[in-house]
Order: structure tokens, then C-alpha cells, then sequence
């Protein structure tokens, strides 16, 4: 973490200063926004968290409910989420609270004992080497306060604007004018005009049904029960995520909560009446037959819910219709439950959910700030779109494996069922850590030309850290880490075999390209600011940092920064020694060549190119990018 590039200051440094006009009371909602989000799930927190670190853009939360989530919902929190979460400065906190997902273990019945159930078998539920970051489990309410905290320490205070219900968005035809959102307050009806809406509303989205997006697909005619209770049981792997599936009394999905002792149970309750109520009494009599003849007691319960999804995607992501693409830009989004619903099995709304806004936010951003034109944000529905349906295909298949090992009759059948279920659950690992986006070349992201010379990290899937050394301190640290939700390009520069002190050294003839006038960098990153602020540069050499002195190395990664002009020292790293594999090896760089990764704000690797690909790199850019006026 770096701080006191404006100066010294005492007292937490997570708590940014004020922008000025800001305050701890950010005052009544204004008639005009920049960006209004509708919503305070997972997704609508997470754009928000993002766009509070830009107190220029005027951006305001409204949500209908009195105050936050204060418990339920959604738990599992992906891999893959761990790490966007990295780049807020908040991993390290969720982690430490959360329960950590080490094994999945798949309960039956009892192949001599029909009546019983008994544990079929046991997997590793993360792969090694797929993350630096667990699986973990954390309250829905309590990785919400993490984000909300976020916003309220960011320099522009950003908070929610509760008991503020939507009623309607309407999009005027002229591209200059504002969206209208009409909203139920407190004080009575009010008005706000926006540039930009997200709604992340929900499945019952009002934003999406007043720009007439229409969900498809199907309802799910099971009920489940979930529960979240402190317990007191004989069952042996009470603190195992299980698959259980009993001969005759149905199945749950058993996932252990944080803190040691809570744990949840997803219960299927089968097929029932729409208009059926379930009690919590049932639910739990029937996770006890499932769990016979082990004892469960419940001494408490912290939340109960029951709840019926099928599997929808809406049409399309924003308000502009196929047809319109090449005469109009998006103006109203819709994310997260708006947008996709599927079954809880997988655990991946949550995560998909903010998925599809840490997409969203950056583009936001760079449209905003007058970094690029509006035309970029028809890439939200472009790539997010056939995520969703990969979504739903993956959790249909996963769905109809556990049916099938449930519905069967004939215990060699079930039996062979339930070995599909755990057959499905490890070929799907990668789908459930949340590293199976991969986004298709097009306007952001490139194609495989380049890929040999960094195998270990192809267009279009995120980047995948591994461990250097920074070379200003000699600290150990994931070169992934670097990289914060500030909206902001990054480009890592794998040095060739060449000596990067040498005038021979394709590493230094780039750095020399990239500060350059003629770079992308200089092109693209306003006259006054920070040389950073809109591209940052990281250097990875071969040679251990024994050999090379910091002081040696090309002054473009040496950069004078912030109205004192201090150095920057973390911007030069060299492999981790006594290692079988240093992260070339990890990440498969050509060592006689080298190789040049171009990563996205939203941590998805764009390109790969030599490190003398000056010209593609300059061609890419000017693709999507607009020179500061």
C-alpha cells in the first residue's frame, strides 16, 4: 500500500481526504447525477465502491429499503472475487473473517444400508496453483459493510440513499438529454435526471421493465429451504461444504458459515403449490430425515427463507436495441440479478453479479473522465451477455446431475449417480473458483498471435498473479497485487535475456518507446498529471535483485509523482530466489524474448505483445481511447 504522495498526514490511511465539497454529510439527493445506481446488492455496492474514488463524477445509490442487509442471502464468495476484492484493499480483511472452503466432501446412501447415508467421497475444492486466494464463505450483509465502508472513506464520502423506492426510468429519444428516474422518498415523489442508470435492482427489476428488457427462460418448480443455524450434531463433517442425498427423504447442500459454529443447509423441498407457504419447522424436519441417522439439533436460527429460481437471462444488458447499435449508446444497464437467475447449487450470483459491474465501472469511468467515447459501453452487453448464458449451461448441467442421482430408484443407478455428481463438481472446478471468463478478441481484447511468449496468460481470461520481488526493497509480494479499482491500464514489461542495464536490451528499448512522446502513455494521459495516472508500468526482470541495484534501471520506471515530485520505488520487481519455478516459468515467458502483458481495469489480460510491438500497441489503443483536450 502506498500513501503520502500529497503530503503527511496522520491517522488511518485507508480514511482518503475529502474532495473538496465532500463531507460526511453528502446532503439531499440532487435533481441532476452523473450516474445514478438503483440497488445496494453485490453488485450495485461493488460499482459504487469503484466510482467513489472519482469525486469529479457525481454518483448517488438509491435503495428502497430503511437501512443495510443486516443478514441472509448469498455466502459464497469465488475465488476469482477474492482477488477483484485485492484490488479494493480488502482481501486480507475477508479472508481473515471468512470460513475457508478446503474440501468438498459427497455424502449417499449407504450401498448395504439403504436407510443410512455415508460419506462416497471427498475433493480438494480449489486446484493448486489456480490462486493465490481461497474459497471462502461470508455473510452476504457483511461483505456489503466492506464495500459501503469503502465508499464512505473514499475521497468523495459516497453513501446510500435509503427508503428511496424507483418507479420508473424513461429514456428521451434526444442523446443529449438526461434519463429520468422517478422516485418514492420520504419527503414524497421526486425526480432525478441521470446521465447514466444501473439498475441492480434484482429479479423483479423495475429499471429493467421500464427499458423493456424481458427475462428468458424458465421456472424451477422445487422449493428450497435455507437455513442458517447454530447447531449441535453427531454428523462428522458438520464443518465440511457437503453434498448430501438420501435413498428416500430428498437432499441438501450443507455449506459451513464463518465463526466456527453457524453452518447453512440448503434443503430441497421438492415440487409444491406456488402459492404453498413452507414453514421453518419443515424445512428442518426434513434436513433431519435427510441427516439420519445422525442428530441434529438446532439451539438457534439466524435466518430462514424459502425461495423458488428457474433459469433466466434477459435479452440484452442495456436500453439499446440490436438494431440501434451503430446510431445510439447505452444510457440505462442492468447487472446482477436483473439481468440472470439460476439456481443457489453453483454458489456463483453473488459473484457473477459483481462480475458484470467491475466490468461496467471502469468503462463508466473512462467515459466519464473523457478518456474514451461513449461508444465503449456497447462492450458491457457484448461480453457480459455470453457469460451469463455459460452461467446458466453450467449450473443447468450441475443442476440435472444431482436430480438425477436424487430421482433414481435403483441404488447401482443412484450410485452412479452420485459419482457424476462429483465427476460434474471437479470438471466445473474452474467454473466455480470463477475463472472460466473468457472473453472473445474484439474492440479490448486481442487475439492469440503473441500468445508463445506468455503462454500463461491469454486474451481475454484475468491475470494471473504469481510472487516477485520488488526490487526497491527486496519485499516478496504478488506482482497481481499491484493493481488497484482505479480505473487504470497496466502494462507489464517481461524482460528479455538481455541485460535490462544494456543499450542491447529489448526491456530498455521499450521503456525508452514508452516515454516517448510518441507512446500510447504520453498520447493518452492528460498534460499536468501524474505519469501514471492513466497507464501504470510495472518491469519484471530476469536476474535476481542480488545482482541489479534499483538506481540502474530505465528512469520511465523511476517516475516523479504528486505535487512534492516523490519517487515511486514499486515499480521494478526481479523473480523470487530459491524457487523451482519463478513466475516465467509460472507464466510461461519466452526468456530469450520477453514479452509485453496489457491488462484491462478490470484485471483481464487485453494483449500480449513482443516487447518491441510499439506499433500494435499504439494501434490498439487509438481503437478505444480519445487524446485529453
Amino acid at each position: 500500500m502506498q500513501y503520502f504522495l500529497d503530503g503527511y498526514r496522520s491517522g488511518n490511511p485507508r480514511i482518503q481526504p475529502a474532495a473538496e465539497g465532500r463531507s460526511t454529510d453528502q446532503g439531499p439527493l440532487p435533481e441532476e447525477v452523473d450516474v445514478l445506481i438503483v440497488g445496494t446488492g453485490p453488485a450495485g455496492l461493488l460499482l459504487a465502491a469503484q466510482l467513489s474514488s472519482f469525486p469529479d463524477i457525481v454518483t448517488r445509490v438509491v435503495e428502497k429499503a430503511e437501512g443495510p442487509l443486516e443478514v441472509g442471502r448469498a455466502d459464497g464468495v469465488a475465488c476469482r472475487t477474492v482477488e477483484m476484492f485485492e484490488a479494493f484493499g480488502l482481501a486480507e480483511r475477508m479472508i481473515a473473517e471468512a470460513y475457508w472452503i478446503n474440501e468438498t466432501h459427497f455424502w449417499g446412501p449407504d450401498p448395504g444400508h439403504k436407510s443410512r447415508i455415508t460419506r462416497l467421497g471427498r475433493v480438494q475444492d480449489v486446484r493448486d496453483g489456480l490462486s493465490e486466494f481461497p474459497h471462502v464463505i461470508v455473510n452476504q450483509a457483511r461483505l456489503l459493510d466492506f464495500l459501503l465502508e469503502y465508499m464512505y472513506h473514499s475521497s468523495s464520502r459516497l453513501q446510500v440513499d435509503y427508503s428511496h423506492e424507483t418507479l420508473k426510468v424513461e429514456v428521451p429519444e434526444a442523446a443529449d438529454e438526461r434519463v429520468s428516474v422517478t422516485l418514492n422518498t420520504p419527503n414524497g415523489e421526486k425526480s432525478v435526471r441521470a446521465k447514466y442508470v444501473v439498475g441492480c435492482d434484482g429479479a423483479h427489476s423495475v429499471v429493467r421493465q421500464s427499458i423493456g428488457r424481458v427475462p428468458q427462460g424458465h421456472g424451477e418448480d422445487k422449493a428450497w429451504g435455507v437455513m442458517d443455524v447454530l447447531a449441535v450434531t453427531d454428523f462428522p463433517d458438520i464443518r465440511f461444504k457437503c453434498t448430501i442425498q438420501s435413498a428416500e427423504a430428498g437432499n441438501i447442500l450443507l455449506i459451513p458459515r464463518e465463526g466456527g459454529y453457524m453452518v447453512r443447509l440448503y434443503v430441497d423441498m421438492g415440487n409444491i403449490a406456488p402459492d404453498a407457504w413452507l414453514t421453518q419447522e419443515q424445512v428442518l424436519e426434513k434436513a433431519q430425515a435427510v441427516l439420519a441417522p445422525y442428530r441434529f439439533e438446532v439451539k438457534e436460527t439466524a435466518w430462514f427463507s424459502v425461495y423458488r429460481v428457474g433459469h433466466r437471462v434477459t435479452d440484452k444488458f442495456d436500453d439499446v436495441d440490436h438494431e440501434q447499435v451503430n446510431n445510439r449508446t447505452p444510457r440505462v444497464f442492468i447487472a446482477g440479478d436483473a439481468c440472470h437467475t439460476h439456481t443457489a447449487k453453483a454458489g456463483q450470483g453473488m459473484n457473477v453479479s459483481m462480475q458484470d459491474t467491475f466490468n461496467l465501472g471502469w468503462k463508466l469511468i473512462s467515459v466519464l473522465e473523457g478518456r474514451s467515447p461513449a461508444s465503449l459501453l456497447h462492450t458491457y452487453n457484448a461480453e457480459r451477455h455470453v457469460i451469463a448464458e455459460n452461467l446458466i449451461e453450467m449450473d443447468t448441467r450441475w443442476s440435472r446431475a444431482i436430480g438425477a442421482a436424487q430421482d433414481s430408484d435403483d441404488p447401482q443407478a443412484a450410485l452412479k449417480g452420485l459419482a457424476e455428481v462429483q465427476r460434474q463438481f471437479v470438471t466445473n472446478s474452474e467454473f466455480t473458483a470463477g475463472f472460466a471468463t473468457h472473453y472473445s478478441p474484439g474492440l479490448l481484447t486481442g487475439d492469440d498471435t503473441y500468445l508463445g511468449l506468455a503462454t500463461g496468460f491469454p486474451p481475454g481470461r484475468r491475470f494471473h498473479s504469481a510472487e516477485v520481488i520488488r526490487l526497491g526493497d527486496a519485499k516478496r509480494v504478488h506482482l497481481g497485487h499491484v493493481h488497484r479499482a482505479d480505473g487504470r491500464w497496466r502494462l507489464y514489461a517481461f524482460a528479455d535475456m538481455v541485460d535490462p542495464r544494456s543499450p542491447g536490451s529489448r526491456f530498455n528499448a521499450l521503456m525508452a518507446f514508452l516515454a516517448s512522446e510518441a507512446s500510447p502513455i504520453r498520447r493518452y494521459t492528460p498534460k499536468g498529471a501524474d505519469p501514471d495516472a492513466v497507464f501504470d508500468v510495472h518491469g519484471i526482470i530476469q536476474q535476481s535483485h542480488l545482482e541489479v541495484d534499483w538506481a540502474e534501471m530505465h528512469d520511465f520506471l523511476r517516475p516523479h509523482k504528486g505535487p512534492l515530485g516523490l519517487q515511486d520505488y514499486q515499480k521494478i520487481h526481479a523473480p523470487v530466489l530459491g524457487t523451482d519455478q519463478d513466475i516465467f516459468d509460472l507464466r510461461g515467458i519466452d526468456r530469450g524474448a520477453g514479452a509485453l502483458v496489457v491488462v484491462r481495469p478490470d484485471q483481464y489480460v487485453s494483449l500480449v505483445l513482443p516487447l518491441d510491438g510499439f506499433e500494435e500497441l499504439t494501434q490498439f489503443f487509438s481503437r478505444f481511447m480519445l487524446e485529453p483536450s
